[in-house]
């Protein structure tokens, strides 16, 4: 069994959004890496996969859920959390038949980090 650091992708079009999550996460012993949009994350995968990808549900040119149905398509399986401002019922249960998590900005960030150790299969030892 591999002892590496997870690595969780930040896909945020708000870039202090996307600093804030950087900094929860790597004090939460996750390493990390942001990207600004979707289109920039997916040309950056080359053979090497985040274990997990928090998402933006609302971004210009590719949304969250583009942004994880191009990965399904493409066979690529990360767990998702797509994260919104937006309440939505609708938003809520297409997450949930696609596997992904929906959580609502403001993110509590244990709940964040609970959905991210429940993705990746990490559990800690108390």
């Amino acid at each position: 069994m591999s002892t590496a650091i997870p690595y969780v992708a930040i896909v945020d079009d708000d870039a202090p959004v996307r600093k804030a999550l950087a900094r929860l996460l790597n004090a939460s012993a996750f390493k990390s890496r942001t990207y600004s949009s979707a289109l920039e994350f997916l040309d950056s995968l080359e053979g090497a996969f985040p274990e997990c990808l928090v998402v933006d549900f609302q971004m210009p040119e590719m949304n969250g859920f583009e942004l994880h149905d191009e990965l399904v398509r493409a066979g690529v399986r990360i767990p998702t959390i797509l994260i919104t401002a937006h309440e939505d019922a609708s938003c809520r249960e297409r997450c949930r038949a696609a596997g992904a998590v929906f959580l609502r900005k403001p993110l509590d960030h244990a709940v964040l980090i609970s959905a991210i150790d429940r993705a990746i299969g990490r559990t800690h030892a108390n």
